[in-house]
């Protein structure tokens, strides 16, 4: 009865710990959203600059992931982990003293590439426990976690941007890392000696083309990727267009933004209750390229707020229905090599998000805004059509053998 008692409390500690270090992206990226404006006047820098420390960031979340998950395939989950959130707590120790804009950009790639570790293990952790619907179950318990981050780290951020400023924020995000390495302390680790890779450095990083063979992994990936493009492009440009435009203040551009951000935890949790798993994904980047074609079309007749927000909730909702059954189709694609597949995955999206940030500022970013969301809805629903095809054929390949085995 205890043991079992013991082991029910790990499980909730771990959703909640696998929740946390998924939570990183939010985070890093999220939290000082509403001290950007204020940011260009401090460092007397222009909008583009201030946003290159969300690009560097992006950009280190990605290639983190891309370190961190095959070396978590060789030598365990917890080693990595526990030196991510060393150099997590150090590089942002830093950022709190940059002298200058250039500095804290540069400082600010090294923080994500920390912070890719927490995010890039923490699936292959669940990898490694579960699989099939209980892996769907987890990614959603996990997703619906993580859902809390994006909308309390700008409600924070917009609160103490006010009181304490862009430092205040970053002393917040330490605190955060330091509470996350005691927790990972006690974590125990998920990969069995006997189930690593045994190869060399080399071998493994050389696991990268070969997952790129696999093609509805590959489907999968490319699918989140152009979802991520649409996430980062209202993460990069809401600040700005809610403020500037709508003449809002940084804390109720935090509440709007949290309450957004919202509608992504609600959508994670409620795609595990699609029939198949990827009807998620289909239905989720039809609705997102149908309501992102209004939005667009609503910037740029200047529309009010309120049309604004509720077209840019449906968009948000739609995006976090396919979050939830992305990750889980292509880890479950990617399973034999977990940490790799998890890595480039991570990868892609926060590479997206690099890439597009810095188009949103291009020229009216009302209309700017809404032709990326567009564009990237379009690639998103034409590698979920090539996903959910390539699904259904291995399916059918599969059927004769299922028929076979039951005769024998």
């Amino acid at each position: 009865m205890i043991m079992k008692k013991s082991l029910i409390s790990y499980s909730v500690f771990l959703f909640i710990l696998l929740g946390a270090l998924t939570a990183f992206g939010p985070l890093v990226t999220d939290m000082y959203l509403p001290a950007l404006p204020g940011m260009a006047n401090y460092f007397s820098t222009t909008a583009s600059m201030v946003q290159l420390g969300l690009t560097t960031s992006m950009i280190g979340l990605a290639v983190g992931q891309l370190i961190f998950g095959p070396l978590s395939d060789k030598f365990g989950r917890r080693p990595l982990l526990l030196a991510s959130m060393l150099v997590f707590i150090v590089s942002t120790l830093l950022c709190i003293y940059s002298p200058n804009i250039e500095t804290f950009i540069a400082l600010r790639l090294l923080q994500g590439i920390a912070g890719a570790g927490g995010i890039v293990i923490s699936r292959s952790v669940a990898t490694d426990m579960f699989s099939g619907k209980e892996l769907a179950k987890s990614m959603a318990i996990i997703g619906a976690i993580n859902g809390v981050a994006p909308v309390a780290a700008p409600v924070l951020g917009g609160f103490f941007t006010d009181i304490i400023g862009w430092r205040g924020i970053f002393w917040i995000l330490l605190g955060i890392g330091i509470l996350l390495l005691m927790a990972v302390v006690r974590f125990r680790e998920s990969l069995k000696p006997e189930n690593r890779k045994q190869e060399g450095l080399k071998q493994m990083f050389l696991g990268f083309p070969a997952m790129l063979h696999n093609r509805r992994y590959v489907y999968f990936v490319l699918q989140y990727g152009f979802s991520s493009g649409v996430l980062f492009a209202n993460i990069a440009s809401s600040p700005f267009i809610m403020q500037q435009h709508y003449g809002f203040s940084p804390m109720m551009f935090s509440i709007v933004f949290g309450v957004n951000s919202l509608a992504i935890g609600i959508a994670a949790a409620s795609s595990v209750k699609f029939h198949n798993t990827e009807s998620g994904t289909f239905i989720g980047s039809l609705g997102m390229l149908m309501f992102s074609a209004l939005l667009l079309f609503a910037l740029w007749l200047e529309c009010s707020f309120w049309v604004y927000e509720l077209l840019l909730l449906a968009v948000i909702f739609m995006l976090g229905l396919t979050f939830t059954s992305s990750t889980t189709l292509a880890m479950d694609s990617g399973r034999e090599n977990s940490g790799t597949a998890s890595a480039l995955f991570g990868a892609v999206g926060f590479a997206f998000g690099g890439i597009v940030s810095p188009l949103v500022g291009i020229g009216n970013i009302l209309t700017t805004t809404g032709i990326v969301f567009v564009v990237c809805s379009l690639f998103a629903v034409f590698f979920a059509v090539k996903a959910v095809r390539t699904s259904v054929g291995m399916r059918a390949s599969l059927r004769p053998l299922k028929h076979l085995t039951k005769h024998k």
